[in-house]
């Protein structure tokens, strides 16, 4: 065993997600509940996912680096697209908000960080590919985002918008005083279809039968159908920001965001996002 592996053995709360047996009954039995939960509500939730002897670490040092977040309150849409004056009027593409979230990129993750090293780990990514039903998923190709940091300062939030991956696994390094409520509507859309009536019902506060409420804990980890699934982060209350891990994978090794998306995320592009290799869909971003 590696010295990486060992270390996230030690991490894990192993003996109810023993990610280097896939084979064991545990394993089995919380692969078939996160499938569960993802077909019935498009999100699961592992709780005590890390051990509680671990979260003071991980709190620790996800802090240490949430000053570097790219910290820029930007007035997006739901799609974090720029404006297109060609949409019809009742779009919601065409209604704004401010986002006031800010996210440190994987670039600026030192390595040896646990959040790193957990999503590069082969017995996780084996195991999430497992709970989503694929062969095999793939660290994105994107330098920022696929892993990063997301920093919500108090009085701040974290407005409704869809992801560009397909799926996406988080984890809450540092819970909030009060507020920072995760809310998401599964299912919203789908690859071929937007759904438009209804998003712009949940924007204008007429979707609330349309609306799931979560409570996440630091170390919780948390399986997310993303793209499809309108979702957000709730002002921020109190003294203490709520910090969370976003673990970003594709089926494919190709993905990357836009150079807009990019720009409003993290402040800069890398070479790769000038001439993205991949898409998903037809969607709108």
């Amino acid at each position: 065993m590696t010295a990486t592996a060992l270390a996230i053995e030690q991490a894990v709360n192993t003996s109810h997600y023993p990610l280097a047996e896939p084979d064991g009954l545990a394993w089995r039995s919380a692969v078939a509940r996160v499938r569960a939960e993802l077909a019935a509500d498009g999100c699961s939730v592992l709780r005590d996912f890390i051990r509680p002897a671990r979260l003071t670490t991980l709190g620790e040092q996800c802090a240490s680096i949430a000053g570097r977040a790219y910290d820029e309150v930007r007035t997006v849409n739901v799609y974090n697209t720029a404006p297109d004056p060609s949409l019809p009027p009742d779009h919601p593409a065409h209604l704004t908000m401010a986002r006031g979230n800010s996210f440190v990129a994987r670039v600026d993750i030192p390595d040896d960080f646990l959040i790193h090293r957990l999503y590069l780990d082969h017995g996780f990514q084996r195991f999430l590919a497992a709970c989503l039903e694929v062969p095999r998923i793939h660290p994105l190709a994107d330098p920022y985002a696929g892993l990063c940091l997301n920093v919500v300062e108090p009085g701040r939030e974290h407005p409704w918008h869809f992801d560009t991956n397909e799926y996406a696994v988080s984890m809450v390094t540092q819970a909030p005083d009060s507020g920072g409520v995760f809310e998401y509507c599964p299912g919203i859309r789908t690859p071929s279809e937007e759904h438009l009536d209804d998003v712009a019902a949940v924007l204008a506060g007429r979707g609330e039968h349309l609306v799931r409420r979560l409570a996440l804990r630091p170390g919780d980890l948390q399986v997310f159908r993303g793209r499809y699934s309108l979702h957000r982060v709730t002002r921020v209350a109190g003294e203490t920001a709520r910090h969370s891990a976003i673990f970003s994978y594709s089926e494919r090794g190709d993905i990357v965001g836009s150079p807009e998306r990019t720009r409003q995320l993290f402040g800069r592009v890398a070479p790769a996002h000038l001439a993205p290799r991949g898409r998903l869909d037809g969607l709108l971003d």
